[in-house]
Parts: C-alpha cells; sequence; structure tokens
C-alpha cells in the first residue's frame, strides 16, 4: 500500500492519545480476520491501527467515527488540506521558542473558528501540554496544563504528509458521532473495532475525559448491544477493553471469544504504574494469533494467551488486589 502511494516512512498517530494501540499493533494484525469488506473504527482517536491498518493493506473502504468533533475535524483537514496545516503549526511552533509558557495558555484560551486554526490548535497543544494528555472539563474546554518539553515536534511535517497521503489513497471518510452510528453504516461482511475508553479496574484508573461526556458503565453496557446487533447482521467485530470483571461478564458468553493481553499504560504520570496491566481481547470470529503481522509499526512486543472461563475470576481478583 505504502510503496503505490509512493511512501517509504509508515504513517503514525499524530496525536498522543490516552489508551492508544501502537504496542499492540502485532497482536491485533494477528487476530484480524483474513477477508473482511468495509473497515470501520467508532473511537478512532489516535489512530494507530488506523494508520497500520490502511497503510499496510489494501481496503475496500474505510470509516473512522468519534465523538470529539475537533479531532474529527483535524483528521479531515489532514486528508485534505495538510500544507496550510503544516504552515499554521509552523507558525506555532515559532511562537512557542520565543515565550513557551504564554504562548500556550494563550493558545489554550483561545477558540479559534477556521478549520485549518481549530486543527492547528489541536495538534499544538497535544504536542506542548503535560503527559500529551487530551482532557478537557464538563464546558468541554481543554484543561491539561503545560508539559515539561524542551523542544517538542511540533510539526511534524514527514508524518502529516504520510498520514494525508494514505487517508486520501484509502478513501476514509470521518464522522463524528457516538459509536452506535456505526449500525447506521456498517453491512454483512464488513469488520468493526472498537477501542473504547477503557472500563476503571480502580479509582485511579477511571480516565474517560476526551469529551464532556463521560463513558459510563450505562455506556459500556450500551456497546455490548452495539457488539450483539452486529454480529447478528454479520459484521465481524473485535474489541478491546480492561481486563474488568464487569467486562468479562458483559462478553462472557457465545459468539465472544476473550483473550488477555499483557501491555502498559503510558498515560499513566506514575511510571512505576504503566506496566504489568491486563487488557482483553475480544472477537465474535475465531481469532488466529500466530499469523504474522506486518513489518510496520513493530513496537516492544505484548503476551497473549488464551483466558479459561473457569479461572477468569481468579485472573480479575488478583488484579484489581494490585491495582487498587
Amino acid at each position: 500500500m505504502l510503496q503505490e502511494i509512493g511512501l517509504h516512512a509508515p504513517p503514525k498517530p499524530f496525536v498522543k492519545w490516552a489508551g492508544g494501540k501502537r504496542q499492540l499493533l502485532p497482536i491485533l494484525h494477528g487476530t484480524l480476520p483474513n477477508e473482511y469488506n468495509a473497515y470501520h473504527e467508532p473511537f478512532v482517536g489516535g489512530g494507530a491501527m488506523l494508520f497500520s491498518l490502511i497503510g499496510s493493506r489494501p481496503v475496500r473502504s474505510c470509516h473512522a467515527y468519534d465523538l470529539n468533533s475537533d479531532l474529527i475535524l483535524t483528521y479531515v483537514t489532514i486528508r485534505d488540506q495538510v500544507m496550510e496545516l503544516i504552515e499554521s503549526l509552523r507558525n506555532h511552533a515559532a511562537s512557542f521558542r520565543k515565550d513557551s509558557k504564554r504562548y500556550y495558555y494563550a493558545v489554550r484560551a483561545d477558540t479559534p473558528r477556521e478549520r485549518v486554526e481549530k486543527a492547528s490548535r489541536l495538534i499544538f497543544l497535544n504536542k506542548t501540554c503535560f503527559n500529551g494528555l487530551y482532557r478537557v472539563n464538563s464546558s468541554g474546554r481543554f484543561n491539561v496544563p503545560l508539559g515539561g518539553y524542551t523542544n517538542p515536534n511540533i510539526v511534524g511535517e514527514e508524518n502529516l504528509i504520510a498520514v494525508s497521503s494514505v487517508l486520501e489513497a484509502s478513501r476514509a471518510t470521518f464522522e463524528c458521532g457516538d459509536f452506535g452510528s456505526v449500525l447506521q453504516r456498517a453491512e454483512p461482511g464488513d469488520l468493526v473495532y472498537f477501542d473504547p475508553p477503557y472500563h476503571p479496574v480502580s479509582q485511579a484508573g477511571n480516565f474517560t475525559g476526551y469529551t464532556n461526556k463521560d463513558f459510563s458503565y450505562k455506556d459500556l453496557k450500551r456497546l455490548a448491544s452495539v457488539c450483539r446487533d452486529l454480529d447478528e447482521i454479520g459484521c465481524m467485530v473485535m474489541l478491546s477493553n480492561s481486563c474488568a470483571e464487569e467486562v468479562v461478564t458483559l462478553f462472557d458468553e457465545r459468539p465472544w471469544n476473550t483473550r488477555a493481553v499483557e501491555a502498559a499504560r503510558y498515560i499513566n504520570s506514575d511510571g512505576n504504574n504503566r506496566t504489568g496491566h491486563q487488557e482483553l481481547l475480544i472477537t465474535n470470529y475465531p481469532s488466529m494469533p500466530s499469523r504474522k503481522p506486518p513489518e510496520n509499526f513493530m513496537p516492544a512486543p505484548a503476551r497473549m494467551a488464551r483466558v479459561p472461563r473457569s479461572t477468569r475470576q481468579t485472573t480479575l481478583t488478583r488484579h484489581l488486589e494490585t491495582n487498587v
């Protein structure tokens, strides 16, 4: 795919996003079905899986969704107006170098109206804020303080051009909407990958502030219902979530196949609590973990193992006890 559009470097996420999947891409690719029609990704977030997929194989059609309207606008701007966006980011970088603190908080307080400037603001704040965290308050205002970076890569020109090229070549579409909107577009034979805000296994891990609407247990139950509806119409479904008892209970019966994945949580401000976590990978089709993943985005390998139903409760109890 990259060779077809004249690119050598694979595209990668242009923002840091809580719960990003770059470290798990080998496992996710190994779990994909051999064949499917269109690809759908609600909760597209930073797009690690999206870029890896469309950058490594032909995709019949690709549809990404997210409730964060600024994020969706940024994807569309990169696809359609990448050079104007790069120029705006260069201006941000030059002003940031002159007086980083003053300029950061001025941009954070600003509310631009033009599409390019809105997208540029989101990328700039993500590249310069604390820990690359995207968080908004109840009013929908970005409220993360300035980070301690000495020389952040604000522009990332080469990667933005690569992202723009694969999005255009794949004819990717973007929709600002709730995850349930996938039911209006998905058809039999399509693949849908869900990577929602993870259900917390402890109060300290309860971060869902990507928009001003938290992702609650009620939303998780509705997501499980949407997954069942997709299964009934003949879609292939893959879902990532935390190794929490509530998640296991909702996906504990057929047609769901559940695997445990060891992963890190890089968004955690405490480096000691970033490793040793378990996540769940859930599908409604037999997974094939032995399949060789593409060479793109090869991070440090993560380990995966089948979770027998009889031992899931023991695993969850131990996990809860060590993360309280």
